[in-house]
């Protein structure tokens, strides 16, 4: 009698009638476009629906908190059943379709449950996304920072334009605050069309076993790195869920918002278009080391003005907070894991990152905003301190040679 497999086969491969990179252009450019909504203007819409600050800041850091279990069996199912498009497909579907469902409910708790189901479907396609795109980079068909600039891009138009449409209290734009809901729901759906065009077959030739991921758990130096990024990531806290509050408050209105977010990203933009010479020349720890030096520098000016030279100044130094953390971590993440865990792997550094650190530091920031508005920014400052200090631990080849710290 025969013997039973011991995995499911892997997706069959299928040569994609776009150019390499398009597919995930593609992806990067629509999920990114829903995030420029998203981001910097989902409190507006939580606000128009009645929720305070304190509220706010408790459904943003849930949100991120509920990744910290459910991202990593995500991208850990993904592995195993060697299926990511379709694990990315319906993700995106469950995501747009919870969204939708938002329209319909207001009242805290009722707005509380939809928000961690939307927020979760929506962020968990990042890591898979990045698996995917990643492993397509490796194999040498695909430049990483050359495809991930297009979701800069997107976000700058989903930033910008969500800014112009909303307008100021002086100034309003021809879109209300329930309007940020739809725009995310458009960006959504053109998430759904872009990931049905990811070739197949882009996974790992077999299953992990739980071998693979307890090696990957036992390494030191990849659990330092986990801390150090996601500190890194963690210090926007702040700037995510409440730098377009604070700037209301000092007067700015959402054009002026969305510029502000433009410029940061359009700095993104640039290191992402040199990140192949700009990776090999530096390495991962040390854009990392950077990232961290850029935070103290960031939120430090952030915390003590709202003159807007300064802030334009300052915004371009998200190229070091998040495009340099973003690109050490993600060829750190390619470099290290082990062989079929790359979706696992990333989805480790998103639970980490963008949830069990950055939904700290949203719930904290809750608060902060209360008691002490722009003030807020002084503890995102210290955490890229924390961050530099814990990235510099990291052998300069943390990201190829699997040595410990």
């Amino acid at each position: 009698m025969p013997s039973k497999p011991s995995a499911r086969p892997a997706e069959t491969a299928r040569p994609s009638p776009l150019p390499a990179g398009l597919p995930y252009a593609l992806f990067y450019g629509a999920v990114f476009l829903a995030l420029g909504v998203y981001l910097p203007f989902w409190p507006v819409w939580m606000k128009d629906r009645g929720l305070g600050p304190s509220e706010i800041g408790l459904i943003l850091a849930l949100a991120s908190w509920v990744r910290i279990f459910s991202t990593p069996m995500i991208g850990q199912a993904a592995d195993r059943s060697q299926r990511a498009k379709t694990v990315l497909c319906l993700l995106a579907l469950g995501s747009l379709v919870s969204f939708v469902c938002l329209h319909w409910l207001n009242g805290f708790w009722a707005l509380l449950w939809f928000n961690l189901l939307a927020a979760l479907l929506l962020q968990a396609m990042i890591p898979l996304g990045e698996s995917l795109a990643m492993t397509a980079t490796k194999s040498g068909g695909v430049d990483y920072g050359r495809v991930r600039l297009w979701g800069s891009l997107t976000f700058i138009l989903g930033t910008v334009g969500t800014g112009w449409l909303l307008g100021g209290e002086a100034a309003p734009g021809p879109l209300g605050p329930s309007g940020v809901l739809w725009l995310v729901v458009a960006g959504l759906a053109l998430t759904l069309a872009a990931c049905l065009t990811i070739p197949r077959g882009t996974g790992a030739s077999r299953a992990p076993d739980f071998a693979s991921l307890g090696s990957l758990l036992a390494d030191r130096g990849f659990l330092v790195f986990l801390v150090a990024s996601g500190l890194l990531q963690a210090s926007h806290g702040f700037y995510y869920g409440f730098s377009a509050l604070h700037w209301q408050a000092a007067g700015l209105g959402g054009s002026w918002i969305g510029v502000l977010w433009a410029v940061g990203v359009i700095a993104e933009v640039v290191l992402f278009i040199y990140a192949r010479s700009v990776v090999d020349w530096l390495g991962p720890v040390r854009l990392l080391m950077i990232a961290g030096t850029g935070g103290i520098l960031r939120w430090s000016v952030l915390a003590t003005t709202t003159d807007i030279p300064a802030l334009l100044a300052v915004q371009t130094l998200h190229a070091a907070t998040f495009g340099a953390a973003h690109l050490g971590a993600m060829y750190f993440l390619a470099q290290r894991a082990p062989l079929g865990l790359a979706a696992t792997a990333q989805s480790l550094y998103t639970a980490v990152s963008g949830g069990l650190a950055t939904g700290g530091t949203i719930l904290l920031s809750g608060l902060l905003y209360d008691r002490f508005g722009g003030g807020g920014y002084v503890p995102m400052a210290l955490a890229s301190l924390l961050g530099l200090i814990l990235a510099s631990r990291l052998p300069k080849t943390a990201g190829v040679e699997r040595s410990d710290v």
